[in-house]
């Protein structure tokens, strides 16, 4: 990047240019030209004579338009006030060894995390080879092969640093509604796990409530909300969340909690023909987890913890059903476990890097996958919705319309006030 010196003649100058430049734009240029560019500066503001205010000043100037750290910086002009000049000292076989992930690398790495809520490794790599491979977005050829462990050192650089800078418990009871075990998908997509979130208390006044539903199988995510835990409120939104999913429902699983193990739960489930409801076992605290497991990494991520009114949840539900629910299932990649059995005869589950995929694609993975689709649809149409957009396009949409609908909430409540 071109930098012209003639503009920045005094200290006032320095001072505008630092006013109107954010701290993480650093121009970070090559060696020669900082070298050059370092030794011009400290010369034509005769560094040696300033105070310690303007000495800090234009340290803060040579930081900010070479890219150097604060002690490589104190090295060098430690150096040229006892030598006059800066000389770039690595001779032949000391040059320094070429970078593979650039600059523009690391922000694209720190565009993506903050798009999808920064995943794990695994899960990032998996979006930067769809990307590449699916979506043929030439930017992340590079990243597409960048092994796990140099993701997270790409992650504690500096560049990728300046770049980004109570749950209420469910309430048991003794209903002799729904078969108390695990379920059985046997591969089958259809088995769901059902949980509620609350989203806080205010003045005594309860929040709005979530419904998070996944498969088991496929972690195929619906989340749905609502102003209270009443059947009025719960019946119409569970019933309209278990018909959006493209497969059929042969089975819900949930905890003890009254809003689900109640009969007319239990009617809804009988008239939708879904042919199993179980509930958690007693000190199984695995039973559930995946519904719980979802309520912490998506639910909570993207709505947090704060109170919302229950007179939002209207808008919420317009929320999850055009831009949550369809990231989730077209776009966030998943760990699925691979199951071995072991020496001893005992279960193990690994969790392997090529096993990472969205809900969508391990529904596309299943053997005979189309027998399981509901009536009417077929996957011709679910690959127009899961290919429209790219896997960042969508997370960008969906924070988009994640801060318009959040300033919406805060605007009412701003009002209300």
């Amino acid at each position: 990047m071109h930098l012209d010196l003639e503009t920045h003649k005094s200290l006032d100058d320095v001072r505008q240019f630092l006013a109107s430049t954010p701290p993480g734009a650093a121009l970070a240029l090559e060696r020669k030209q900082a070298y050059e560019h370092l030794s011009r500066v400290l010369r034509r503001f005769a560094y040696w004579k300033l105070g310690k205010a303007d000495k800090g000043l234009l340290r803060g100037y040579l930081q900010r338009t070479t890219g150097l750290s604060q002690s490589q910086l104190t090295r060098l002009i430690r150096r040229y006030l006892a030598e006059g000049q800066l000389a770039d000292r690595r001779q032949g076989a000391a040059k320094p060894f070429r970078r593979k992930y650039t600059g523009a690398d690391i922000e694209l790495l720190a565009e993506t995390d903050e798009l999808h809520g920064t995943l794990s490794g695994p899960a990032t790599l998996a979006l930067f080879q769809r990307a590449w491979e699916l979506f043929g977005d030439a930017r992340f050829e590079r990243l597409a092969g960048l092994s796990n462990g140099h993701l997270y050192n790409l992650r504690h650089s500096r560049r990728y640093v300046q770049r980004l800078g109570a749950q209420q418990p469910t309430r048991p009871t003794q209903v002799a509604i729904g078969e108390r075990r695990r379920p059985r998908p046997e591969g089958r997509p259809g088995y769901l796990r059902i949980d509620s979130v609350h989203q806080g208390d205010l003045d005594k006044v309860k929040g709005v409530y979530h419904i998070n539903a996944v498969d088991e199988v496929t972690q195929f995510e619906g989340v749905g909300s609502t102003e209270r835990i009443a059947e009025s409120y719960l019946l119409p939104l569970l019933e309209s969340m278990l018909e959006a999913f493209p497969f059929e429902i042969l089975g819900v699983h949930a905890d003890n909690g009254s809003e689900y193990i109640n009969h007319q739960v239990a009617r809804l489930l009988e008239k939708l023909r879904v042919q199993e409801f179980t509930k958690s076992r007693p000190r199984h605290c695995n039973d559930n987890a995946l519904a719980e497991s979802k309520n912490g990494t998506v639910v909570r991520k993207q709505l947090g913890y704060g109170h919302i009114a229950g007179r939002h949840a209207e808008q919420l539900n317009a929320f999850n059903r055009d831009a949550l629910t369809p990231y989730l299932n077209y776009h966030r990649p998943c760990y699925f476990p691979c199951e071995q059995v072991d020496a001893t005869g005992k279960l193990r589950k690994r969790y392997r890097r090529q096993d990472i995929m969205t809900p969508y694609e391990k529904l596309k993975s299943l053997p005979d996958a189309e027998r399981f689709l509901r009536d009417g649809i077929d996957f011709a149409q679910l690959d127009k919705q899961a290919y429209q957009y790219s896997d960042n396009e969508a997370a960008r949409r969906l924070n988009e319309a994640r801060d318009e609908l959040f300033r919406v909430i805060r605007g009412e409540a701003a009002s209300a006030a």
